[in-house]
């Protein structure tokens, strides 16, 4: 099945009469993740995430969004382990909000709770968190998800002006990082947008303090910043090959 804004593979709206006694069993298990090499991120996640992730910016229709580096090749997570946890402090919110995920109307003006039914913590035996109580009623639970997914869309409207910023002052250039492994192996993490320095430092003065007054400048820093953290994306592309390349070896001399 195709999924679903990366990750997502059968989401249908929550609703009592489907969902009345279907519970969540929540687990520290990102396996869902496996085949995601960037992950969106929001403007109001930069401070936590240019300390582990390289952020780059990524097109998507008429609007320029930032994106965490995960792994060099398409459907490679380097910040999975082997048994499916995440291995960085900070997990990005596009990560922690699954299974659930808001579906907008036609017009964009409505939005709807959906949650993602083959998450394999979903069921109805009463394992974990009730979504919905006995009256119909969505639990405390189902409260806070919603809250924190309003707050995420909230963030994402401000991260889109942000984007558009940069767009507008024409900040933006393609970039493309390669990487050479021990074994001689050239690997190009392919292109993307990223800010210019030469050209932020071109700006006028009233482009920059329009900037610093809305805070989009310490984000501009935090990301040209972050991108020191491609040697991290790097350091566990060539760990995982060493783990493969120790565990073909192990089963060879089985």
């Amino acid at each position: 099945m195709t999924k679903q804004l990366l990750i997502y593979e059968a989401a249908v709206a929550l609703n009592a009469e489907r969902h009345g006694n279907l519970s969540l069993d929540a687990r520290d298990d990102y396996a869902f993740s496996a085949g995601v090499s960037a992950a969106p991120l929001m403007a109001v996640e930069f401070v936590r995430a240019a300390a582990e992730y390289a952020i780059v910016f990524t097109a998507a229709g008429d609007d320029v969004l930032p994106a965490t580096v995960l792994g060099v090749k398409g459907e490679q997570n380097l910040y999975l382990t082997a048994d499916a946890h995440w291995k960085a402090s900070y997990v990005p919110a596009f990560m922690r909000r699954y299974p659930f995920v808001f579906s907008a109307s036609d017009d964009q003006k409505t939005l709807t709770l959906c949650i993602d039914e083959s998450h394999p913590g979903v069921n109805r035996e009463g394992k974990g968190q009730r979504l919905f109580s006995d009256d119909g009623k969505p639990t405390d639970y189902t409260q806070n998800v919603l809250k924190f997914l309003q707050e995420y869309q909230l963030q994402f409207e401000r991260t889109k002006v942000f984007g558009q910023n940069l767009k507008e002052l024409d900040l933006l250039v393609q970039m493309q990082a390669n990487v050479t492994t021990p074994e001689g192996e050239s690997v190009s993490f392919g292109s993307f947008l990223a800010v210019s320095r030469e050209k932020l430092r071109a700006l006028d003065g009233a482009a920059l303090a329009k900037l610093a007054k809305t805070d989009e400048l310490e984000l501009v820093y935090l990301h040209l910043y972050s991108m020191r953290n491609f040697n991290e994306v790097k350091d566990r592309l060539i760990g995982s090959k060493a783990i493969a390349a120790q565990r073909a070896g192990q089963t060879s001399g089985a």
